[in-house]
């Protein structure tokens, strides 16, 4: 069993933005998969569509990962915690896949839809529109959306846009798949 837990924001700064990639995608990540429970990360931003500008997926094993002490002391965007806005953190059910099924080549975009605010039978009823997805129940955190869809797609792909979506937009890939050290 594996858990997802997604970061999604805005970074207002344009001439910060480049230092900011290079510590979010370099130091960071390596910080936080030294961290206990943590499995993998692969960071987006967004291509085309609705939605924040970046996603930062990360898995881990346990929803715990996200209570320990070591986590707990490094939390947040450091020095760039000014530049974001519209941020959200929610941890989802990943059922019985592994790490690697949430993996994004770097020819391929990552399909992201979610549903933030919207009551949970009614976006389990709207998701029903986009059966293809892998549908992740929230199970913690913030609890921005009750369930969020993604699926690897092809570059040429365009998301289907649905009027009850808060967000449906591809991501490209800005980070190779990192996985945690054994």
């Amino acid at each position: 069993m594996v858990f997802v837990y997604i970061v999604r924001c805005k970074f207002t700064a344009p001439e910060k933005e480049a230092a900011w990639n290079t510590w979010y995608g370099g130091p960071k990540i390596v910080q936080m998969l030294a961290q206990p429970y943590f499995l993998s990360c692969q960071r987006f931003h967004r291509a085309s569509g609705a939605g924040r500008d970046y996603l930062a997926l990360w898995t881990v094993s346990s929803p715990e990962a996200l209570s320990t002490p070591q986590y707990t002391a490094q939390w947040g965007f450091a020095e760039w915690s000014s530049d974001i806005t519209d941020w959200s953190r929610d941890l989802f059910d990943g059922g019985d896949r592994s790490a690697t099924d949430f993996a994004v080549t770097k020819d391929r975009l990552l399909h992201v839809v979610s549903f933030d605010g919207m009551a949970a039978h009614d976006a389990d009823a709207a998701r029903a529109t986009q059966p293809n997805l892998m549908w992740l129940p929230v199970i913690g955190l913030d609890r921005h959306t009750p369930i969020i869809g993604l699926r690897p797609v092809n570059r040429d792909a365009a998301p289907a846009s649905r009027s009850t979506e808060t967000e449906n937009a591809l991501y490209l890939p800005i980070s190779e798949f990192h996985a945690a050290r054994a």
